[in-house]
């Protein structure tokens, strides 16, 4: 018989106290919510785990293995080194009354530094920069995804559209431009454009290997007997593209507007803003909005090529360039450099934001080809101790380029030939029209002002040069250096392969790696269907005439 004091028969029964017991059931309590509190925390877990992972597989953050499904966005800075990032910094914090410690978007995903030599040269020009990165191979400058052999080398957009890949390219110079010639094109020399927007439109060996082309260079596309054409033949380019390549075709801000942001494009679509390069950006903005903008062709191909994959195992890839910062360093023009900068920020900001968006896994790699001009931010003048300053105020107060204040010089010539021998008239004119209310400059000297109206064929120099003096910027070259150059990442899978200092081939490896694209696949069906890249096309007897060319054009780049 159990015991009368046996707690399964009385709770009380044990000859504890009533405070013992309440005391007990406290506890007993506390225990239970306890294991409750501690399930509910376990089952959040589980489902934030379970949401977390569910992200991962749809997104982009499996930072060893990359997706089944993935895209890669490769942006180029052409021309921009270290210096116009401290340039542009410095500007942006000045101009909208930031802290010092402000910094660009590129900052924040600085990923490491590429050498950039070229096989014939310390210092590179964009065309072997643009090989590297495209077949992963260095090459002689001049050279379009042509080997010092001059056999041709496939490249990562080639091999990505024969493994399923929409591809594309966005661009703010011509389109048969060295840099987005490299990715679909193959030919000796640079120069050959005629032969590079053929190319690109199919007719090539491969066909047709882009699904989207936005940029400038309308001009090679046009026969000779067109106005507005700079062809040597009267191929019609446009035509064939529409009639034989099906491709669809735009040539103005209406017919961009038409896309809706990338989400009424049919490809593959072809859109030639600009008889040849798109206005620097702080002249675009001056045009009435003619012509888009980097980030708006960027965010339109995007959302074009995003939506052409939705059901596709592959998704795309695709080669964005912020093309004309090298062209303001070439002219040393500081004022419209740190706004194609700020332009190109504003574009890899918005790459991230799709990247965010996206279901679909997306890495971001971007990096320059090389730096142009030789920027220092500050300058000792002549007779004077070192200044230790630069003075952003300088650039904030101009509203044009160089360039676009020396093309309305010539038309403003060219309309009236009487005024050359009026120079009071002359002088008046630069210095009201165009110093004072194009570059913000209020003290030109009568020594400056009197110089451009004696050699307004060399107003473009003298512009930019007027407005460096008052910045306190220098530069050291008309051409490029060999500075080593920035790479920004949004990191993923086998990204630290390009961590620290690293060739510019290895940047074209990687893109090639990540996709698990066959890039010598290309190359030998290249080299089968091409021998020798265009050497009858030039009208040459033996590879060193080639050579020879190449030299002639190395000595007269700019």
């Amino acid at each position: 018989m159990a015991n009368e004091s046996d707690p399964l028969l009385s709770g009380s029964g044990d000859g504890r106290s009533d405070a013992q017991a309440d005391k007990a059931a406290r506890n007993s309590r506390l225990r239970e919510l306890g294991l409750f509190a501690w399930a509910l925390i376990a089952t959040a877990a589980v489902i934030v785990v379970a949401i977390w992972t569910q992200h991962e597989q749809q997104t982009k953050h499996d930072h060893n293995t990359p997706a089944s499904k993935r895209n890669l966005v490769f942006m180029v800075s052409d021309g921009m080194g270290p210096a116009p990032l401290s340039l542009t910094r410095s500007f942006r914090q000045h101009v909208e009354e930031l802290p010092f410690g402000d910094t660009l978007t590129l900052d924040k995903h600085f990923w490491g530094t590429s050498r950039t030599r070229s096989s014939s040269s310390l210092v590179t020009d964009s065309a072997a920069g643009a090989t590297a990165f495209s077949c992963g191979k260095k090459t002689y400058n001049g050279a379009i995804s042509t080997l010092p052999s001059h056999d041709p080398c496939g490249t990562v957009l080639e091999a990505a559209k024969r493994a399923g890949y929409h591809t594309g390219l966005v661009v703010t110079t011509k389109i048969e431009d060295a840099t987005p010639a490299c990715f679909n094109s193959h030919v000796v020399l640079r120069e050959m454009e005629d032969e590079i927007a053929l190319q690109q439109i199919g007719e090539g060996v491969l066909g047709r290997t882009v699904d989207l082309m936005l940029g400038g260079g309308r001009c090679n596309f046009l026969p000779n007997s067109t106005e507005g054409s700079c062809r040597a033949d009267d191929t019609d380019v446009i035509k064939i593209a529409k009639e034989k390549h099906n491709w669809t075709y735009t040539d103005s801000r209406a017919g961009f507007d038409a896309l809706k942001g990338g989400n009424n494009v049919k490809l593959p679509f072809l859109g030639l803003f600009a008889p040849t390069d798109i206005p620097f950006e702080i002249d675009r903005r001056n045009h009435n909005d003619v012509y888009p903008s980097l980030s708006e062709m960027a965010k339109t191909a995007l959302r074009a090529l995003e939506k052409a994959t939705e059901k596709s195992d592959k998704g795309f890839f695709i080669m964005i360039e912020g093309s004309r910062i090298d062209h303001a360093g070439h002219i040393n023009d500081p004022a419209a450099q740190v706004h194609e900068v700020l332009e190109y920020d504003k574009t890899f900001q918005a790459v991230l934001d799709f990247i965010k968006d996206s279901k679909t896994e997306t890495v971001l790699v971007a990096t320059s080809d090389h730096e142009t001009g030789g920027l220092a931010t500050a300058i000792q003048e002549p007779g004077h101790l070192p200044v230790y300053n630069w003075y952003p105020k300088a650039l904030a107060n101009a509203t044009a380029s160089a360039e676009w204040l020396h093309a309305k010089l010539n038309t403003h010539l060219a309309s009236d030939s009487s005024i050359k021998k009026n120079k009071e008239k002359l002088k008046k004119y630069i210095n009201e029209e165009l110093i004072v209310r194009g570059l913000g400059i209020s003290n030109a000297s009568d020594k400056e002002i009197t110089t451009i109206a004696d050699h307004p064929e060399s107003a473009l120099v003298l512009f930019s040069a007027l407005i460096s003096l008052r910045a306190h910027v220098g530069w050291s070259t008309h051409g490029h250096t060999a500075v080593d150059v920035n790479i920004y990442s949004s990191g993923g899978p086998g990204a630290e392969s390009i961590r620290g200092n690293v060739e510019n081939t290895d940047v074209g490896k990687y893109l090639r790696e990540y996709l698990e694209v066959d890039v010598d696949a290309i190359t030998s069906e290249l080299k089968e269907k091409m021998s020798k890249v265009n050497v009858q096309d030039v009208g040459m007897e033996g590879l060193d005439e080639v050579w020879s060319l190449g030299n002639k054009y190395h000595a007269i780049e700019v």
